[in-house]
């Protein structure tokens, strides 16, 4: 986010908490790490091995997409724990913790209280509001009329990017199953999210995801995440709680009275490495605007 002056110091604060609102040096989601897929060359492609996709892990993907893609409004929780690594080589975990509250086709809040710098992210629709309280910096853009489209662009506009965006798009199943090669059905656990969940595993060229979906309910409540061109194979892990669908939303929840009153900050790239998420790691570029990568304060 370009800004002038003194403000300079807090618009890193702020890009570090719109940072670490999406899970920090994190990993993109599969929608986003398929428009970054390399191009395959046509005779390689000829001789592509079929996708092996078992008909049971399909099933189990296909109850909770289709239940998130019926609700008409949500609220949950995101707990995102990603790994960097320190200066000694093994790598760390960090932790944010995000309330999340969404109503279709227009609408989204995104709560997010750290680690590290708290953000908050409102869109009502018309506009895109990102504010860091502690610092009492706003930033304001024009927003599309879509919760698809208006993630999109806080993502190309300000690096902004939320690691749960699959499971909140209009058609979740198409952003979690397009461009897969294997899937398969693990079998059940009784210990993630106090329920009986279904495993099953999902690949295409950039991920390995395994994801524990309620057997019950058919809600999402854990997923897991190695990506296969991070030399580190670092993991990255989103544990998801607190479900309810189809909630009465007040209509002043997508808004903020403290943000309309806070310094005004430009809504674009601050500058510096690349924002984070669920997304891969990814070759460099030419010097540019970009969202700031968060940093820890102290690393062993």
């Amino acid at each position: 986010m370009m800004i002038p002056g003194k403000f300079v110091g807090r618009a890193a604060l702020l890009a570090l908490g719109i940072a670490l609102a999406a899970g920090a040096n994190a990993q993109q989601s599969l929608s986003e790490a398929r428009s970054q897929r390399a191009r395959v060359p046509s005779k390689a492609a000829a001789v592509a091995p079929k996708p092996e996709l078992e008909a049971k892990a399909i099933d189990v993907l296909k109850a909770t997409t289709d239940r998130l893609a019926k609700a008409q409004s949500m609220s949950f929780t995101a707990i995102v724990t990603y790994e960097s690594p320190s200066r000694i080589g093994p790598a760390l975990a960090y932790t944010t913790i995000s309330e999340v509250v969404m109503q279709r086709p227009d609408k989204l809040r995104v709560v997010t209280l750290g680690d590290g710098p708290a953000s908050e992210f409102y869109y009502d629709g018309k506009t895109m509001t990102a504010f860091a309280p502690a610092e009492n910096l706003v930033a304001v853009s024009a927003a599309p009329p879509t919760i698809d489209a208006a993630l999109k662009a806080a993502f190309d506009r300000a690096a902004i990017y939320f690691p749960f965006t699959d499971l909140v798009v209009a058609d979740p199943y198409k952003a979690l199953a397009e461009g897969l090669t294997v899937a398969f059905y693990i079998g059940q656990s009784k210990v993630i999210g106090g329920t009986t969940t279904d495993m099953v595993a999902l690949v295409n060229d950039n991920v390995f995801l395994q994801v524990w979906i309620g057997a019950e309910d058919k809600l999402p409540r854990m997923l897991r995440a190695v990506f296969r061109n991070d030399p580190l194979r670092l993991r990255h892990q989103m544990e998801l709680s607190n479900w309810k669908l189809d909630p009465v939303v007040a209509a002043d929840t997508f808004a903020s009275a403290k943000a309309a009153t806070a310094l005004p900050m430009a809504f674009a790239h601050p500058g510096g490495s690349a924002a984070s998420g669920f997304r891969p790691p990814t070759k460099a570029k030419p010097a540019g605007k970009a969202a700031a990568k968060p940093q820890p304060t102290k690393t062993p």
